[in-house]
């Protein structure tokens, strides 16, 4: 310690310089240094003591590439202060009036200049000059203020800070030099030093340092500095020491030593090594980001050892990952036999590494007899990096200290450890938000998508309020336009439609309802204001009867089956009573539909009890369907309920703020590492840790509240302008007999007459007193019969003022007229006597305290505003600060956290949320059982007040009445019109499923069409014609050994290597690899001798044959004696090698099967190396009498029709002599062209997939519909046959793919051999074959589609009446070829090639049949023979049995025109016919009457519109 308070220790470790710094994210790292750019503006003294604080300099720029390296980071406006000061000097004088030249501030000569001119005498430091293409300045003022460049590359520590060195475990401090004083004024100066000059010297004290650190793992520098003396007692002194140490680790200066419980659970394997050989253990690295700690246990200490680390592999002396010796340097046992393993010397690998053990043995010890217990797990010490906001490793490292349970964390910083119950998120400053979006043309991502989602948001805004304003209209009950003005009671009609597809129905649709004490009549359910039936709708109807119905015991629905879609799919029905507040529920769930399902259109429903309810299909799918269209907030924006109190608008508003809302809590906590070393647990395949679960948590707190009070707050306030206290007051419920009788004169018309009035009156009579002792003496009477004598009441009022209105004129005689009067007044005044006894004593009078409430319960109307208050400053809010978050991520975090949120997004909506919707109907259903009611008491009417109280739709009762008198829609459809509309229908989809199956047909023929063509060249022809000429040119029917050697030597050769080098014949054909000669023997004395022969032919050498085939090694000139040696793992033309060596496949000749191996000798790559080696091998007799088949094999390419050809030129013996020519070429596309056609290809190939994955559906069901049934036909046989086809060529098409790149793989690879492509030709010939078949079989399908036409139909018809008899005729065809074929490959099989195997001569004789003959060959040789045999072969076959077979074939024809019955499908073609004629306005005759149904014959019954009291109503009293 010295005078000015300083100490100061430069470090420059050696090692360091072999590992690059780590570097903060707001420097930048090149070379070995890290560079920061800072936004200040400071004077160069300031600027250094600025970069030291930090542990750094002023940039120093020592080269050229440094130099570029800044200046793509600068600012071209900026001036920047370099690390230039004036050279040092003896008495380091003030450098503001030193003359001397520029160097670094570390004293370093400056190797590298950019000067804009040389610098003047007396400049004192430098830096870089504006808008000069950042050229240097020497300047003498070294105050002005300028921005500056920090240099991290050693370490600086000035006073106050900690003085002492540590290295890592297993390292030791080796000094190699070190001064006390100052050789430079820069370093540490203090801004305060005023002074002009400076006495200052410097000393070694590399003694005194090695004596006190030296060998040391640590040491604490600053217990010498007293003891050095001052050098510089102004200024002050600093030390400065230059150390290195073994390991590549960065010596650290130790701060706090923190200990964090491990995890419990973390993977800690424990081995035990026998030492007596190597050893070794594998260890599982799971992250790039760990330490390895390896701990170790010997058996007896020291036990010196020697580890090696590899990854993926044994590691050896060389080849290793990491290496050390045992035991390291330390107090303790634990210590010495610890080796800890970063990031760095594990190289950043993670996954399988090896650990090999050896110990360490004097000479001539080969084992030792020990044991090592090793210990190895993985861990990390990271902080949470404030500056950066992030997990950092920086500063800190694993100690030896380290345990399975502890984990030891060495650090040269404080910094925030462990964890707390809230995690931090990120942090973002709202007032820079001018700077921030100062940035925005950097980075428009999040600002842009924000912008956007307000955009979309605004325009779903009008499309919902659209969805409102319709949904209004349907949320209003529809009074039924059929109801009677007379009425009393009233029923709510709750009708809900299915959501299956094509559920809707425009048909006309009725009901009945079904009760104990009655049955209604029809009435038809129709609304002219909306649309009714709809997918999903639920419709309400007011349905009026003239007295209650009592229990409802079921309901009756019907159908006209009318309009363009009339299958309708009911769901549940609910019908409610006005009256008496009671609900009853009918499960329908089946469609009415002539042509799904039972195919009715009449269906009577019997009401569900309680356990019908509650079975858990029906719970399941009201609650399913509940939570869909109305609790799942983003599905309900498209199918809410239409009464539903929360709007399709808010909805949207709600969706919109929630997405805002996730969006801002995903990107506040977006980025945030997870601590390695946090435990984890796992519920079976889901794994989360601590930090998850609490992010969760703190996201759902942020967001859910405010979303779930918005929501709240929307669909539980009332409407405004739906008052329900108000609606109920102006409803009077009261039917007293005043009321009845200003109802009954108010605008209501009946049509009466004599006879009606004479039928009243003798069927009411009885009215008029009440038996003692009758059920309508007693109370409960009374109740039952009172709405039914109302109800009669009002109609004789209505026949009053009829005859009133009528008068004498309309009756026969004036006496008539007042008769009928007396008689209605008489019948009235008793019906007037019971109705007061009613009011005397009916119980609603006193039994009606029971007052509902005025409403259903919510909010106050007013309450939306506040949710719409809440809805705009949640969105802004948070679009605002995800806004700002965006801008401060940066681009690329930005896009990554785009791309994150919108994923987990969208897996939340269509994923996430309709399982737990699921999951929660499933709890529902089985837990909770409980019904949920609908609500009948706010529903809405449409119509005036006054309708409502009378249950009368709007519009004059005539019409209504009218509307009455069409019977088609009160009375179900009759029988013998619905199995017509059947037939209509099925006919129908018969024709459009034929329409279907021909146009599916054709596009799957085209695809086939250009799949098969594309796969074929037209060129293929062209080339192998030219290859097979060129090189069959001078060859003979009958060739020798010598005139082999002579084709090969001349025509073979010459062909092979043409004009241009590495190019066969005229050069269009690159020749692939080398050409090589292969050849097959027979073994000596392979064949039996005649023994009288013996003395003449001694040797005897059979035709080849795979058992007669030699495959031994031989020397040269086929010497057994010579020893072969196989040994350097190549074979010479001496040697046989296997087909799977060769990589060949068997190959058919002109006679036998050769096989794939043989001897090879390759040709070389140009024609001198061809030449000497045929010249080798004719000298050495490689062909001789043993020789039975020789083949030429190259592969060549040709450019100009982008095609391989794999060329094989035969020449084969039947052990005569005379070797045969032929040859066998193959092309192949292994590269796909580049042209417009190969897109149409590639597209055919998909499309045809698809048609497969088509046709197996169809399969599929038409298997499971008939089971083993299905393999009975035919054609679907043939459609299965087409569909394995297909999918073999799909696998074949894959293998040549896979085989075609690992040939041209082998070839560029071994570019001098022979290149075999034969597999890959194999698979290209079976591809080929495959497709054609294909095609085959899909051309003869078209027979089954023809089957449309008569004609056809006919010709398929008669072919299976006479099956059996072709199938007799065809055997004996089949017999008399074989005959034929057997007999004359008996007689001219050694004299005419056409007859030499079986196979010809059956090929001749079926060519004798179709005129292809060649009779001067049999005739000029054996006339007579010859005319016999095929005479009657002409006779016999053509004559009569082909004849006879015609003839079969002409008589099952004509008894089919005899019997033949039309099939449907004839009538369907002139349905379809018929219809797309119509499409196009082409008028169209049908050939054939068909009898249709007429829709209007049989008008039906006509219903009697007018309601029949006496018949429709039986009252007993």
């Amino acid at each position: 310690q010295v005078e000015s308070g300083r100490v100061v220790v430069n470090l420059v470790g050696l090692s360091s310089l072999t590992v690059p710094l780590p570097c903060l994210d707001y420097q930048r790292a090149f070379g070995r240094s890290c560079y920061e750019f800072v936004d200040l503006q400071l004077s160069l003294f300031s600027a250094q003591a600025w970069c030291e604080q930090r542990g750094g300099h002023l940039a120093f720029i020592p080269d050229e590439e440094t130099q570029h390296f800044l200046q793509r980071l600068l600012d071209p406006k900026k001036e920047v202060w370099l690390g230039l000061a004036p050279s040092a000097s003896p008495n380091l004088t003030n450098p503001a009036t030193h003359e001397g030249a520029l160097s670094w501030l570390d004293g370093s000569h400056i190797t590298y200049s950019n000067w804009v001119s040389s610098p003047q005498p007396g400049a004192a430091c430098g830096h870089t000059l504006r808008d000069s293409d950042f050229q240097w300045e020497a300047t003498r003022d070294c105050k002005k203020n300028l921005h500056f460049i920090c240099q991290f590359g050693i370490s600086i520590v000035c006073a106050g800070e900690n003085t002492t060195v540590q290295c890592g475990s297993g390292q030791v401090l080796m000094i190699d030099g070190g001064f006390y004083g100052r050789k430079n004024m820069y370093y540490c100066r203090s801004t305060q030093t005023t002074s002009t000059g400076h006495q200052c010297g410097w000393k070694d004290v590399v003694e005194l340092l090695k004596a006190h650190c030296h060998g040391r793992q640590a040491c604490n520098i600053s217990e010498l500095v007293g003891s050095f003396g001052e050098s510089c007692p102004q200024v002050g002194s600093y030390l400065s020491v230059k150390l290195q140490k073994t390991d590549k680790q960065y010596c650290t200066f130790p701060g706090p030593q923190i200990l964090i419980p491990r995890p419990e659970g973390e993977k800690v394997k424990t081995s035990v090594l026998d030492l007596r050989d190597y050893s070794t253990t594998v260890i599982d690295i799971p992250s790039d980001d760990s330490t390895l700690v390896l701990k170790m246990v010997p058996s007896y200490d020291p036990l010196p050892l020697k580890l090696f680390l590899g990854y993926m592999d044994y590691p050896t002396k060389t080849n290793h990952v990491a290496m050390t010796e045992m035991p390291h340097q330390g107090e303790t046992q634990e210590e010495r036999y610890t080796w800890l393993l970063d990031a760095k010397d594990l190289k950043g690998n993670r996954g399988k590494h090896y650990l090999v053990v050896r110990p360490i043995v004097g000479p001539g010890i080969k084992s030792i007899n020990a044991s090592l217990s090793i210990t190895s797990f993985t861990t990390a010490c990271k902080f949470w990096n404030e500056s950066t906001l992030e997990w950092s490793t920086f500063g800190c490292r694993v100690g030896v200290q380290t345990t399975p349970l502890v984990i030891q964390c060495l650090c040269n910083h404080l910094t925030f450890f462990g964890s707390s119950f809230f995690v931090t998120p990120n942090l973002v400053d709202p007032s820079r938000t001018a700077e921030l979006f100062g940035t925005f043309g950097e980075n428009p991502v999040v600002v842009c998508f924000v912008g956007a989602l307000f955009l979309v948001y605004l325009l779903a805004i009008v499309l919902a309020r659209r969805k409102d304003i319709k949904d209004i209209v349907k949320v209003k009950v529809t009074v039924l336009a059929d109801n009677n003005p007379m009425d009393e009671n009233g029923y709510l009609l709750s009708v809900s439609t299915g959501y299956r597809r094509g559920a809707s129905t425009s048909s006309q649709v009725t009901i009945t309802l079904l009760g104990a004490e009655g049955t209604s009549e029809p009435h038809h359910l129709t609304d002219q204001k909306k649309c009714v039936f709809e997918r999903g709708a639920v419709d309400v109807f007011l349905l009026t009867t003239p007295f209650s119905l009592g229990d409802l015991q079921g309901i009756r629905l019907w159908h006209n089956n009318s309009g363009s879609h009339p299958a309708w799919f009911v769901g549940n029905v609910a019908v409610h009573d006005i009256q008496t507040d009671q609900t009853w529920h009918f499960q329908c769930n089946s469609w009415l539909a002539i042509d799904i399902g039972d195919g009715t259109v009449d269906k009577v429903v019997p009401v569900s009890t309680e356990m019908d309810m509650k079975r858990f299909s029906n719970l399941f799918y009201m609650k399913t369907t509940k939570d869909f269209s109305d609790g799942h907030l983003w599905y309900s924006v498209i199918s809410r309920p239409p009464g539903s109190n929360f709007t399709c608008v808010q909805r949207v508003s709600c969706c919109f703020t929630l997405l805002l809302c996730t969006m801002l809590t995903s990107i506040m906590f977006y980025g945030i590492p997870t601590d390695p070393s946090e435990q984890t647990m796992d519920l079976g395949p889901f794994e989360f840790s601590w930090q998850q679960f609490i992010v969760g948590v703190q996201s759902s707190l942020i967001m859910f509240p405010v979303n779930i009070l918005i929501v709240s707050i929307f669909r539980n306030t009332r409407r405004r302008e739906t008052s329900c206290c108000k609606r109920k007051t102006k409803k009077p419920r009261a039917r007293g007999k005043n009321y009845f009788l200003q109802t009954v004169t108010t605008n209501t018309r009946v049509d009466v007459s004599l006879d009606t009035i004479i039928e009243v009156e003798h069927s009411l009579c009885q009215f008029c007193t009440f038996p003692e002792g009758s059920p309508g003496s007693t109370m409960e009477g009374i109740q039952k019969k009172s709405s039914k004598t109302q109800y009669l009441y009002r109609q004789l009022c209505h026949i009053d003022k009829r005859l009133s209105l009528l008068g004498p004129s309309g009756f026969p005689t004036p006496h008539s007229h007042s008769r009928a009067l007396q008689q209605i007044q008489g019948i009235k005044e008793c019906l007037e006597d019971q109705l007061s006894t009613v009011r005397c004593v009916n119980p609603d009078e006193t039994t009606q305290n029971k007052k509902r409430g005025c409403c259903h319960g919510g909010l106050p109307w007013w309450f939306v505003f506040v949710g719409w208050l809440l809805v705009i400053a949640c969105s802004f809010v948070s679009g605002f600060f995800t806004m700002l978050y965006g801008l401060k991520f940066g681009k690329d975090r930005s896009v990554s956290w785009l791309v994150s949120m919108c994923v987990s997004f969208f897996q939340s909506v269509l994923v996430i949320q309709p399982l737990k919707v699921l999951c929660l109907a499933v709890f529902f259903a089985l837990i909770i059982k409980k019904v949920e009611d609908e609500d009948f008491r706010n529903v809405e009417f449409e119509g005036n007040l006054e309708q409502m109280n009378t249950f009368l739709p709007s519009g004059d009762v005539k019409d209504q009445q009218m509307n009455k008198r069409d019977p088609s829609l009160y009375e179900p459809p009759p029988a013998a019109d619905i199995e017509k509309m059947k037939r209509n229908t099925v006919m129908q989809q018969k024709a459009f499923a034929l329409l279907k199956e021909i146009l599916t047909y054709v596009g799957f023929m085209w695809m086939l069409l250009l799949l098969a063509h594309g796969q074929k060249d037209p060129n293929v022809f062209f080339l192998h014609r030219h290859i097979r000429d060129s090189f069959s040119s001078q060859t003979s029917d009958s060739m020798s050994l010598t005139d082999v050697f002579t084709w090969a030597n001349t025509l073979l050769l010459s062909n092979l290597f043409g004009v241009y080098p590495g190019f066969i014949t005229d050069g269009n054909s690159k020749l692939v690899g080398n050409a090589r000669l292969r050849q097959l023997r027979v073994q000596s004395n392979s064949c039996q001798i005649a023994a009288p022969m013996l003395h003449f032919a001694p040797d005897c050498n059979a035709p080849y044959s795979w058992e007669a085939e030699d495959m031994g090694s031989y020397g040269t000139g086929w010497n057994r004696s010579e020893r072969v040696d196989t040994s350097t793992g190549t074979s010479g033309p001496w040697t046989y090698q296997t087909q799977s060596e060769l990589r060949s496949y068997p190959i058919w000749g002109q006679m036998v099967l050769y096989r794939g191996g043989g001897y090879v000798a390759e040709l070389g790559p140009d024609s001198q190396n061809a030449t000497s080696t045929l010249d080798y091998l004719f000298k050495n007799r490689w062909l001789d009498v043993y020789t039975r088949a020789i083949f030429v094999e190259f592969t060549v390419y040709n450019a100009n029709v982008n095609l391989f050809c794999i060329v094989t030129l035969l020449l084969e013996t039947s052990a005569v002599g005379a070797f045969q020519f032929h040859s066998e070429l193959h092309s192949v596309r292994l590269y796909q062209s580049t042209d417009n056609l190969h897109i149409f290809v590639v597209a055919a190939e998909i499309i045809y997939l698809l048609f497969i994955l088509y046709y197996m559906f169809l399969q599929g069901k038409l298997m499971k519909q008939q089971r083993w049934t299905y393999f009975r036909c035919k054609w679907n046989l043939l459609e299965l046959t087409i569909i394995l086809l297909s999918w073999s060529a799909v696998a074949v098409f894959v293998k040549r793919t896979l085989l075609g790149n690992r040939d041209m793989t082998y070839y560029e690879n071994h570019k001098h051999q022979f290149a075999s492509f034969y597999e890959t030709a194999t698979a290209d010939s079976a591809l080929q074959y495959l497709v054609a078949f294909l095609v085959l079989l899909a051309t003869f399908k078209l027979w089954h589609l023809l089957r449309l036409n008569p004609k056809m139909n006919v010709i398929t018809a008669a072919l299976q009446r006479a099956w059996n008899d072709i199938c007799s005729f065809l055997v004996v065809i089949l017999i008399m070829f074989v005959a034929y074929s057997v007999s004359s490959n008996l007689i001219y099989g050694w004299k005419i090639s056409s007859y030499k195997t079986f196979t010809d001569a059956l090929l001749t004789i079926i060519g004798l049949q179709i005129g292809i003959f060649n009779y001067d060959e049999v005739l000029g040789d054996s006339p007579l023979l010859g005319g016999f045999l095929f005479g009657s072969c002409i006779v016999l076959m053509t004559f009569v049995v082909l004849n006879l077979l015609l003839s079969v074939i002409l008589v099952a024809f004509k008894q089919e025109q005899l019997h033949h019955k039309p099939s449907d499908e004839e009538e369907i073609v002139d349905l379809m016919l018929k219809n797309i004629c119509s499409l196009f306005g082409i008028r169209y005759e049908e050939t054939n009457d068909v009898h249709t149904p007429d829709a209007k014959e049989d008008g039906g019954v006509n219903m009697n519109n007018s309601r029949n009291i006496l018949n429709h109503t039986k009252v007993d009293f």
